[in-house]
């Protein structure tokens, strides 16, 4: 459970996140996740060796890790992760940088693109999926499940409708005034009870007042 909320952290913040759980009664245990420009487990090893007493236990790869230490240790080893982490981190580091395919007109956000998209694949590491970007007006938004923001989305000066799904995204700190949204999306199908439809699945989102 740690590991799962560490990335989703991490990918929210772009940040280099190490969650904890009590482990014991006077022992913690983390779950460490990573960026581009930090190998994690070396982080850890240096502090490891910088304050031979402070981690019981550590071990991981360059993007995720787990750690042990006692309770009481807790602010000295943040100290330490945090001198470390910024000998190899810069503010440019922590910059999120999205590479973006384009923007699509109204006229291309429909179910045979979505579909011969799908069809292209499959899709993974050095293949990425298509992502595109655009500004979209809000039609409407809710909640869904625990933590899903459903939009019903509108291109600018369209009158298409079209769905969007923001995964593990709510917008209870948007400003009142929110109409528009910013995405990074990808173009998916959508299939619900023998229908097929065009949705955006949104891998980031920007509220636009």
């Amino acid at each position: 459970m740690i590991g799962i909320l560490a990335s989703r952290v991490k990918d929210r913040l772009h940040r280099p996140v190490i969650v904890f759980a009590e482990s014991s009664d006077d022992e913690i245990k983390g779950s460490a996740r990573s960026v581009p420009g930090l190998h994690i487990r070396d982080a850890l090893d240096a502090v490891a060796k910088r304050h031979p007493d402070l981690l019981s236990k550590f071990g991981g790869h360059a993007m995720a890790a787990g750690l042990s230490l006692a309770r009481a240790d807790f602010a000295r080893f943040s100290q330490a992760f945090d001198q470390e982490v910024r000998r190899h981190l810069g503010p440019s580091d922590l910059c999120r940088e999205i590479l973006s395919d384009g923007e699509l007109n109204a006229a291309e956000l429909n179910l045979p693109l979505a579909e011969s998209l799908r069809a292209a694949g499959p899709w993974g590491q050095g293949f990425a999926e298509p992502l595109f970007d655009g500004v979209f007006d809000i039609v409407s938004r809710r909640i869904v499940g625990d933590n899903h923001l459903k939009l019903v989305l509108r291109p600018p000066g369209s009158k298409q409708i079209i769905d969007a799904i923001a995964f593990n995204t709510v917008d209870h700190d948007w400003p009142a005034n929110t109409t528009q949204v910013e995405l990074a999306y990808r173009l998916d199908v959508n299939e619900y009870n023998g229908r097929r439809s065009v949705q955006l699945l949104v891998e980031h989102i920007w509220p636009q007042a």
